[in-house]
């Protein structure tokens, strides 16, 4: 099986997988009444928009370059990483107002913890088996959107494990106002989820530079021909796009050595940089020695 369709299966997976939660969810948080579940129903459908979004970016993300888009379709995967995170977030500021008037309407209310306990832990199951697909996918394939639907999947699992106790602690102690607070905790730990995809999504969209361990091993492979075939370095440029990577440098070559040998060598950095970053794409652009040439920019 080749990547490309795993990673459609893998988000055809989590397509399914967030649709029968959400239903149960629904239903046993109506049943219930329990704000905590129906917070969870709403965090599901998140999920759900966003193993949507990804499943259609990333059939998109893997058509190949045209002539409208010659540097790929790449892109698509971050956008839809972006709009993910947004979701994230717009539902966790839901489940907090919904949460608040709960608890401040001063009306009383009841919960019916059972129903909901079991509709918890096989959502937290189902999650993790869903979540572990992807990020597996997402690992062999470089794919920010699979690994952006992995991770809003395993925020799910915490805050059905969060809402899962907290229902336990009702069904035990019988003090109801914890079902608005718990859904509140809930939300916050979905708000930094939401927050941290956004902003590594935007970055990627931005052209925002690797992460600086990333850029590090780039330099430390360069600076290993050093000594006995180059002389420096310059204008090293990297980012992400979508499942891909994109460097460019200037490389520093003795004056007198062939276009043969200067080829041999890049072709040869370029490949221990794709076995320590994955898939990327690299431009080498060599350069004679001259004075100038041998400071870096």
């Amino acid at each position: 099986m080749n990547i490309i369709t795993e990673k459609k299966l893998a988000a055809g997976l989590s397509i399914t997988s967030n649709a029968v939660i959400i239903i149960l969810k629904l239903i046993a948080g109506v049943i219930s009444g329990s704000i905590s579940i129906i917070s969870e129903a709403i965090h599901s459908l998140s999920d759900f928009l966003a193993s949507v979004l990804t499943f259609f970016a990333v059939m998109k993300s893997s058509e190949p370059a045209d002539s409208e888009h010659p540097f790929g379709h790449g892109k698509y995967e971050d956008m839809s990483g972006f709009i993910e995170g947004g979701l994230i977030i717009f539902a966790a500021f839901y489940i907090i107002y919904e949460a608040c008037k709960k608890l401040f309407m001063h009306k009383p209310f009841e919960v019916d913890a059972t129903l909901g306990i079991g509709v918890m832990l096989f959502a937290v199951i189902a999650n993790f088996i869903v979540s572990s697909v992807l990020f597996k996918v997402a690992e062999k394939s470089n794919s920010i959107s699979l690994f952006a639907d992995g991770e809003h999947l395993r925020t799910d699992i915490y805050s059905s494990l969060g809402v899962m106790v907290g229902l336990v602690l009702i069904k035990v102690t019988g003090i109801y106002v914890l079902d608005p607070i718990i859904a509140i905790l809930v939300a916050l730990f979905i708000l930094k989820a939401g927050f941290s995809i956004s902003k590594e999504t935007l970055n990627n969209l931005l052209d925002g530079s690797l992460p600086a361990e990333d850029l590090k091993s780039i330099e430390e492979i360069i600076h290993s021909y050093k000594s006995d075939y180059t002389l420096d370095f310059k204008n090293l440029k990297a980012r992400r796009c979508g499942p891909s990577t994109d460097i460019e440098l200037t490389m520093l070559f003795p004056k007198d050595m062939t276009i043969e040998n200067c080829h041999t060598i890049c072709d040869d950095m370029e490949e221990l940089i794709r076995q320590k970053l994955g898939h990327v794409t690299i431009m080498i652009h060599a350069e004679p020695e001259c004075e100038n040439a041998k400071n870096k920019i």
